[in-house]
Protein backbone atom coordinates (compact mmCIF):
# COMPACT_ATOMS: atom_id res chain seq x y z
CA UNK A 1 0.00 0.00 0.00
CA UNK A 2 2.68 2.53 1.15
CA UNK A 3 4.48 1.87 -2.49
CA UNK A 4 1.42 2.64 -4.34
CA UNK A 5 0.41 5.82 -2.55
CA UNK A 6 4.74 6.76 -3.24
CA UNK A 7 4.08 6.03 -6.84
CA UNK A 8 1.11 8.07 -7.33
CA UNK A 9 2.86 11.08 -5.33
CA UNK A 10 5.72 10.82 -7.73
CA UNK A 11 3.15 10.69 -10.72
CA UNK A 12 1.44 13.72 -9.27
CA UNK A 13 4.97 15.72 -8.76
CA UNK A 14 5.68 14.21 -12.70
CA UNK A 15 2.42 15.70 -13.50
CA UNK A 16 2.66 19.21 -12.05
CA UNK A 17 6.46 19.92 -13.55
CA UNK A 18 4.54 19.01 -16.88
CA UNK A 19 1.83 21.20 -17.08
CA UNK A 20 3.00 24.10 -14.75
CA UNK A 21 6.41 24.79 -16.14
CA UNK A 22 4.94 25.43 -19.85
CA UNK A 23 2.55 27.49 -18.31
CA UNK A 24 5.35 29.67 -16.87
CA UNK A 25 7.50 29.63 -19.94
CA UNK A 26 4.14 31.26 -22.50
CA UNK A 27 3.38 34.04 -19.16
CA UNK A 28 7.19 35.37 -19.64
CA UNK A 29 6.97 35.19 -23.35
CA UNK A 30 3.65 36.88 -23.27
CA UNK A 31 4.92 39.81 -20.85
CA UNK A 32 8.29 40.03 -23.09
CA UNK A 33 6.54 39.88 -26.09
CA UNK A 34 3.97 43.16 -24.77
CA UNK A 35 6.36 45.13 -22.65
CA UNK A 36 7.61 46.91 -25.85
CA UNK A 37 3.98 47.95 -26.65
CA UNK A 38 3.67 49.11 -23.07
CA UNK A 39 6.94 51.21 -23.27
CA UNK A 40 6.16 52.74 -26.65
CA UNK A 41 2.32 54.02 -25.41
CA UNK A 42 4.17 55.42 -22.20
CA UNK A 43 6.46 57.77 -24.57
CA UNK A 44 3.98 58.56 -26.68
CA UNK A 45 1.94 59.86 -23.73
CA UNK A 46 4.96 61.68 -22.25
CA UNK A 47 6.43 62.93 -25.14
CA UNK A 48 5.14 66.65 -25.93
CA UNK A 49 4.62 67.13 -29.38
CA UNK A 50 6.89 68.55 -31.70
CA UNK A 51 5.11 71.11 -34.42
CA UNK A 52 6.75 71.84 -37.90
CA UNK A 53 7.28 75.31 -38.11
CA UNK A 54 7.83 76.98 -41.04
CA UNK A 55 11.43 79.15 -41.41
CA UNK A 56 11.02 83.18 -40.98
CA UNK A 57 11.92 85.04 -43.55
CA UNK A 58 12.93 88.34 -44.29
CA UNK A 59 10.69 90.99 -46.07
CA UNK A 60 12.56 93.22 -49.21
CA UNK A 61 13.84 96.65 -48.26
CA UNK A 62 13.71 99.51 -50.79
CA UNK A 63 16.77 101.26 -50.15
CA UNK A 64 16.43 104.83 -52.38
CA UNK A 65 13.55 106.06 -54.43
CA UNK A 66 12.96 109.01 -56.60
CA UNK A 67 10.67 110.43 -58.76
CA UNK A 68 9.45 113.93 -59.89
CA UNK A 69 6.40 115.53 -58.28
CA UNK A 70 4.76 117.85 -61.10
CA UNK A 71 3.66 117.10 -64.77
CA UNK A 72 1.05 117.61 -67.58
CA UNK A 73 -1.83 115.41 -68.16
CA UNK A 74 -0.58 112.69 -69.80
CA UNK A 75 2.51 112.68 -68.69
CA UNK A 76 5.40 110.00 -68.76
CA UNK A 77 5.98 109.22 -65.04
CA UNK A 78 9.08 107.19 -64.25
CA UNK A 79 9.42 106.14 -60.46
CA UNK A 80 12.75 105.47 -60.03
CA UNK A 81 13.67 102.26 -57.59
CA UNK A 82 16.13 100.25 -55.94
CA UNK A 83 15.64 97.20 -53.81
CA UNK A 84 17.12 94.26 -52.54
CA UNK A 85 16.10 91.26 -51.09
CA UNK A 86 19.31 88.76 -49.34
CA UNK A 87 16.34 85.94 -49.95
CA UNK A 88 16.13 86.49 -53.98
CA UNK A 89 12.89 86.08 -53.80
CA UNK A 90 11.45 89.48 -54.50
CA UNK A 91 7.69 88.40 -56.62
CA UNK A 92 5.85 91.59 -57.12
CA UNK A 93 5.54 95.35 -57.04
CA UNK A 94 2.35 97.18 -55.11
CA UNK A 95 1.07 100.25 -56.55
CA UNK A 96 -1.90 101.96 -55.05
CA UNK A 97 -2.70 105.19 -56.32
CA UNK A 98 -5.22 107.58 -53.95
CA UNK A 99 -6.72 110.98 -55.23
CA UNK A 100 -9.15 113.36 -53.58
CA UNK A 101 -12.57 113.65 -54.35
CA UNK A 102 -12.38 109.77 -55.96
CA UNK A 103 -10.58 107.56 -53.64
CA UNK A 104 -8.45 105.07 -54.29
CA UNK A 105 -7.69 102.55 -56.84
CA UNK A 106 -7.28 99.17 -57.34
CA UNK A 107 -3.97 98.18 -56.58
CA UNK A 108 -1.45 97.49 -59.74
CA UNK A 109 0.81 94.54 -59.69
CA UNK A 110 4.22 94.23 -61.85
CA UNK A 111 5.31 91.12 -61.75
CA UNK A 112 8.94 91.04 -61.27
CA UNK A 113 10.97 89.17 -63.86
CA UNK A 114 13.77 86.20 -62.25
CA UNK A 115 16.78 88.63 -62.74
CA UNK A 116 15.18 91.22 -60.48
CA UNK A 117 14.17 89.16 -57.85
CA UNK A 118 17.52 89.86 -55.63
CA UNK A 119 17.99 93.28 -56.42
CA UNK A 120 17.62 95.43 -58.85
CA UNK A 121 17.61 99.36 -59.48
CA UNK A 122 15.52 101.34 -62.33
CA UNK A 123 12.48 102.27 -62.94
CA UNK A 124 8.41 101.87 -63.35
CA UNK A 125 6.60 103.86 -65.90
CA UNK A 126 3.52 105.27 -66.11
CA UNK A 127 1.77 106.47 -69.00
CA UNK A 128 -0.90 108.95 -67.09
CA UNK A 129 -3.19 109.35 -69.69
CA UNK A 130 -6.57 108.05 -69.31
CA UNK A 131 -9.75 106.69 -71.83
CA UNK A 132 -11.79 108.46 -69.08
CA UNK A 133 -10.26 111.42 -70.74
CA UNK A 134 -8.33 114.67 -69.33
CA UNK A 135 -7.87 116.03 -65.78
CA UNK A 136 -9.04 119.28 -64.08
CA UNK A 137 -5.61 121.31 -63.83
CA UNK A 138 -4.48 121.12 -60.25
CA UNK A 139 -5.67 117.46 -60.26
CA UNK A 140 -3.22 116.20 -57.14
CA UNK A 141 -2.83 112.20 -56.59
CA UNK A 142 -0.52 110.10 -54.31
CA UNK A 143 1.16 107.10 -55.50
CA UNK A 144 1.96 104.47 -53.02
CA UNK A 145 5.06 101.65 -53.56
CA UNK A 146 5.79 98.61 -52.13
CA UNK A 147 7.65 95.48 -53.00
CA UNK A 148 6.25 91.75 -51.82
CA UNK A 149 8.29 88.34 -51.80
CA UNK A 150 6.79 84.88 -52.60
CA UNK A 151 6.20 84.44 -48.89
CA UNK A 152 4.00 87.34 -48.59
CA UNK A 153 6.06 89.66 -46.85
CA UNK A 154 5.83 93.48 -47.84
CA UNK A 155 8.52 95.68 -47.98
CA UNK A 156 9.06 99.29 -46.36
CA UNK A 157 6.51 101.35 -48.40
CA UNK A 158 7.51 104.28 -50.39
CA UNK A 159 5.33 107.73 -51.19
CA UNK A 160 5.14 109.75 -54.45
CA UNK A 161 2.86 112.81 -54.50
CA UNK A 162 2.07 114.23 -58.03
CA UNK A 163 0.57 117.58 -59.72
CA UNK A 164 -0.91 117.64 -62.96
CA UNK A 165 0.00 121.18 -64.20
CA UNK A 166 0.68 122.43 -67.41
CA UNK A 167 2.82 125.20 -68.25
CA UNK A 168 5.83 123.42 -66.97
CA UNK A 169 9.20 123.67 -69.25
CA UNK A 170 10.99 120.76 -70.19
CA UNK A 171 9.18 118.23 -68.05
CA UNK A 172 11.33 115.37 -69.26
CA UNK A 173 14.59 117.55 -68.21
CA UNK A 174 15.50 117.12 -64.64
CA UNK A 175 18.78 115.96 -62.85
CA UNK A 176 18.61 112.26 -61.83
CA UNK A 177 19.90 111.96 -58.01
CA UNK A 178 22.34 109.42 -56.95
CA UNK A 179 22.13 106.54 -57.10
CA UNK A 180 20.15 106.78 -60.49
CA UNK A 181 22.26 109.09 -62.17
CA UNK A 182 23.57 106.41 -64.69
CA UNK A 183 22.70 105.35 -67.55
CA UNK A 184 20.83 103.03 -69.17
CA UNK A 185 18.77 102.21 -65.81
CA UNK A 186 16.53 99.78 -66.75
CA UNK A 187 13.05 99.53 -67.47
CA UNK A 188 11.34 97.29 -64.81
CA UNK A 189 7.34 97.57 -65.64
CA UNK A 190 4.60 99.77 -66.66
CA UNK A 191 1.45 100.79 -63.83
CA UNK A 192 -1.82 100.04 -65.73
CA UNK A 193 -3.98 102.69 -64.00
CA UNK A 194 -6.54 104.80 -65.75
CA UNK A 195 -7.52 107.48 -63.68
CA UNK A 196 -10.24 109.36 -63.67
CA UNK A 197 -11.57 112.60 -62.95
CA UNK A 198 -12.66 113.63 -58.76
CA UNK A 199 -16.34 112.05 -58.53
CA UNK A 200 -15.89 111.02 -62.30
CA UNK A 201 -17.63 107.95 -62.09
CA UNK A 202 -19.87 108.01 -59.54
CA UNK A 203 -20.58 106.66 -56.55
CA UNK A 204 -20.90 103.11 -58.04
CA UNK A 205 -17.04 103.27 -59.07
CA UNK A 206 -15.66 99.65 -58.24
CA UNK A 207 -12.53 101.65 -57.67
CA UNK A 208 -13.97 103.55 -54.77
CA UNK A 209 -13.23 102.04 -50.94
Amino acid sequence: MKNKKLTLALILLFMSFVFLIPLGWTQAESETKFQPVRVASWWKATTPAVKETKPVTKPPKIINSFAVERGPYGYIWKIYLEAEDPEGDMDKIASLVEEPGFGSYFTDWIILKPQYRKYFKGYIQWNTRSVSGSLPEWTQITLRVSIFDKAGNESNEVVFPFTFEHGIKSPYQYELPSPFDKKDLPRIGHINIDLFPPGGMGSESPYIN
